[in-house]
């Protein structure tokens, strides 16, 4: 994997080109190596071997504390001492400055070596979201804190009659009274319940930091409707004094159950109670909370830690996916099996061939390399993209900026359903053995299958894509991707091998535009957004061929050079398989776009007018 990340971080993105930005000039190319060897090393030592171990050895409860292996304590520990939680972060308060393209690329180490352990994505988002909302006492006590590995974060959003539908969400906030000059910012008292909240409660660091959705209600007592309503606090599992130190005093959060999922099972996943009356802080029941930024304004501070999450939780799954690839990959090189068909059909006087031989095998594993190694260029291009937004000239981080809210749906949604399927893939190929747990290829299966779901479902994606994302602004996001992917259009089609694609790709950019107007031509939501989900299937295939014809110029150079010296055959190779991957993709996986887009660009009324009793 180390040599396909350097090619798109190095070739591809030129990453090193940041080092010329102030934020980014003590950096250099020889910096953003040792960070991804150090990364990979720890993932390597400390994830790695316990990947299976955290797999079986599930958290539990026992009546006081949520005991985890001790592998996972020193997995944290590793992750916290190597400054990756404020990798990115200035100097001043501890950072390394370092662009969110590398340390989404050191990330993607963790993620592939053990999903489960984890690394520090919530507390990390915790943390930058406060750095971006809180007061200077929050980003002082909570922030920095976190930032460190002391403390812990996570985001409490889900209640177990609401789900996905924020605006349903029922727990309650009231003011204390005196609570105003709080110096770690307005004080509350929080009353309700939060559902699948990871590493919700552990004994990992010496505190939690849960950043919590909940309504203040109206001076009649009511709750206001929707997400107008909704504003975000802090809420630390241990009390904290003004001066960030414990006070000792438990806060008014209770877990009140561990929920057991398919995947992810080194994950502590919660069920909390706040303001129960089981702890009462000062005396008084309820979960005392610090509000975030304004009154009803918590969506969208919360927004900036979700979209951090989506883009993370695509790396997750496409390291899942790169992860069952190399298994299967090393198990088909290795497991000789059956005989090659020749002109008569197969001898079976022949010896055997390993699996890798056989054509079929081959489709599996470049399907597998295909989706794996695109969903990867797109991670890290959206990484790219945030850098730009922050660093780049007016101009250009306006667009960066646009272009990714286009596409953090794709972001998100493609490799969690996409890398899925190489996983299956990878089972696959192993056949029997595949589903058995002396191989890993069925944990990674399991791991990813939740990924469809973490950060939002397919669902959520898809309504937020066609509904919001690609109308904005009068379509503004949406041109400017269709800029980008016809600027690549035009230099692909000037070099040898590529024009095909290149014009493959334009039909199926005038296609998905086309589509794109057919769906919102009555201007009726209902439907329109009917068919989000194929929309967004296509959508992502679209982006996906985008990303792999910008991969294959650089290949198609980099083939070239290397071709004229035997020195350097690897660098040939690497080359050649980039090729072939975005020739599967063409092939395979883009003509599947008709079929999405046919239902939306016909509005297909098929799935409104379904009624409950057909079923």
């Amino acid at each position: 994997m180390r040599d396909t990340l350097d090619f798109l971080l190095h070739d591809w993105l030129h990453v090193t080109e940041l080092t010329g930005r102030t934020r980014f000039a003590e950096h250099s190319a020889e910096t953003f190596a040792q960070v991804l060897d150090m990364c990979e090393r720890i993932a390597r030592e400390k994830y790695a071997p316990f990947n299976r171990l955290v797999d079986t050895e599930e958290p539990r409860f026992d009546g006081e504390k949520v005991i985890l292996p001790q592998a996972t304590h020193d997995a944290w520990a590793a992750y916290a001492e190597s400054g990756m939680l404020a990798a990115a972060q200035d100097a001043e308060v501890g950072g390394m400055q370092l662009p969110y393209t590398v340390e989404a690329a050191a990330d993607a180490f963790f993620a592939k070596a053990s999903v489960s352990i984890g690394g520090g994505l919530l507390t990390r988002g915790n943390a930058s979201l406060l750095m971006a909302h809180g007061t200077a006492a929050q980003k002082r006590v909570f922030a920095a804190t976190e930032f460190s590995g002391r403390w812990s974060g996570t985001m409490c959003l889900s209640e177990p009659q609401a789900g996905s539908s924020l605006s349903d969400i029922a727990t309650r906030a009231e003011p204390e009274p005196g609570g105003e000059a709080d110096p770690l910012g307005p004080r509350y008292r929080l009353r309700g319940h939060k559902m699948w909240i990871s590493a919700g409660e552990h004994e990992l660091t010496e505190n939690i930091i849960h950043l919590v959705l909940a309504k203040i209600p109206r001076e009649d007592g009511t709750l206001v409707p929707g997400t107008k309503g909704i504003s975000l606090f802090i809420v630390p599992k241990k009390m904290v004094a003004a001066d960030g130190t414990l006070t000792g005093e438990r806060n008014d959060v209770a877990l009140a159950g561990l929920n057991h999922k398919c995947g992810w099972r080194g994950t502590t996943n919660t069920l909390l109670n706040f303001g129960e009356g089981r702890f009462r802080p000062g005396g008084r029941a309820g979960a005392v909370g610090y509000l975030v930024g304004r009154p009803g304004e918590g969506l969208r501070c919360m927004f900036h830690m979700m979209n951090e999450a989506r883009i993370a939780v695509g790396m997750a799954a496409t390291m899942l996916g790169m992860a069952g690839y190399e298994a299967s990959l090393e198990y088909a090189r290795q497991r000789p099996q059956g005989r090659p068909i020749g002109p008569a059909g197969k001898d079976p006087a022949q010896p055997q061939v390993h699996l890798i031989e056989h054509a079929d095998i081959k489709r599996m594993l470049l399907a597998q390399k295909s989706l794996a190694e695109g969903a990867l260029a797109l991670e890290l291009y959206c990484a790219r993209l945030v850098d730009e937004a922050h660093t780049g000239e007016p101009a250009a981080a306006k667009d960066a900026a646009l272009l990714l809210e286009v596409l953090t749906p794709i972001a998100k949604s493609w490799p969690s359903e996409w890398c899925l399927e190489a996983n299956s893939l990878a089972i696959q190929v192993l056949g029997g053995y595949g589903y058995t747990r002396d191989f890993p290829v069925e944990q990674y299966w399991r791991d990813n299958r939740l990924n469809m779901i973490h950060e939002g479902t397919h669902g959520i994606q898809a309504l937020d894509l066609l509904g919001r994302k690609v109308v904005m602004d009068g379509g503004a996001g949406l041109k400017l991707l269709a800029t980008r992917i016809s600027a690549t259009i035009e230099r692909a089609g000037h070099v040898d091998g590529l024009a095909e694609p290149a014009n493959a790709l334009a039909a199926a950019l005038h296609k998905l535009g086309a589509a794109t107007k057919a769906a919102w031509a009555t201007g009726q939501p209902e439907e329109a957004l009917a068919n989000a989900t194929p929309y967004l299937q296509a959508f992502g295939h679209v982006v996906l061929a985008w990303m792999w014809l910008e991969v294959a110029l650089v290949a198609r150079g980099a083939a070239t050079a290397a071709g004229a010296a035997a020195a350097a055959s690897p660098r040939l190779a690497l080359a050649q398989g980039k090729l072939a991957a975005m020739r599967y993709f063409y092939a395979y996986e883009l003509p599947k776009i008709d079929a999405w887009l046919g239902v939306v660009a016909r509005r297909e009324p098929l799935v409104r007018e379904m009624r409950d009793e057909w079923f």
